[in-house]
């Protein structure tokens, strides 16, 4: 039997020491690894903003690893929201 695969969406603002070290590449990396779609962006306040759309077990990972301490920089903490997948993005951009 084949399960259809729910995508879903996932938004996490980025706290801490997170621009102009790395994160976002690091952030896309991690993603296309989970063949994840999405972005990674610099927000004017110092947040990096990440939209990922996937499997959420996928999402779930990508999510860990952006609180797990090995990342670029240093984080303080992730905000998350889960949302439907809106579809129509082609890889995983920096932005």
């Amino acid at each position: 039997m084949s399960e259809e695969v729910t995508r879903i969406r996932l938004t996490a603002w980025v706290h801490g020491r997170v621009q102009g070290v790395g994160f976002r590449w690091w952030t896309r990396s991690r993603a296309l690894e989970l063949g994840l779609v999405g972005s990674a962006g610099n927000l004017a306040d110092g947040r990096v903003e990440v939209i990922a759309e996937g499997v959420r077990e996928h999402c779930e990972r990508l999510l860990a690893a952006l609180r797990s301490g090995e990342s670029p920089g240093s984080v303080d903490h992730v905000v998350e929201r889960w949302s439907p997948a809106k579809g129509g993005i082609r890889g995983f951009v920096e932005r």
